[in-house]
């Protein structure tokens, strides 16, 4: 089972392989448009959350510059700044010059914030449970 490729041949991969990829990207379509749902059912979009998500959960801080945000949301710099702006006059988020750095800014969650975080990502982690699920199904012998 060789398929050509110009001048090289190259293995197929295993149908079980393509079936394991296939079944992931449902299982992540599956919980991303569930987010899509429930964000804006709670008056939020998915982004707005993606990004109290991201202040919230960056690794070793409560806080998080710009340019973090932006990598982590995997965005262009001036977008994340119209997002911050736009959660900052909701009240969710709040920006600050950094005490050690004055050229850098970072951003916090307000406790309102962090109120609409809390409800949401408890939401999120029980629909996670369940996608957990499916990826990994119980082993019969």
């Amino acid at each position: 089972m060789r398929a050509l490729h110009g001048n090289r041949t190259a293995r197929r991969m295993p149908k079980a392989d393509i079936e394991a990829l296939a079944e992931f990207r449902y299982c992540l379509r599956r919980f991303l448009r569930f987010s899509e749902e429930l964000t804006r059912a709670h008056g939020m979009t998915p982004l707005q959350y993606q990004l109290l998500l991201q202040i919230k959960g960056f690794p070793g801080r409560s806080w998080a510059t710009v340019g973090e945000l932006a990598e982590r949301l995997q965005a262009k710099h001036h977008g994340v700044v119209a997002l911050i702006s736009r959660c900052e006059a909701l009240e969710w988020v709040a920006r600050r010059a950094s005490p050690t750095d004055r050229r850098r800014v970072e951003v916090t969650l307000t406790s309102k914030g962090e109120a609409r975080l809390d409800r949401l990502a408890r939401l999120h982690r029980r629909e996670l449970a369940s996608v957990r699920d499916s990826l990994n199904p119980p082993v019969v012998a």
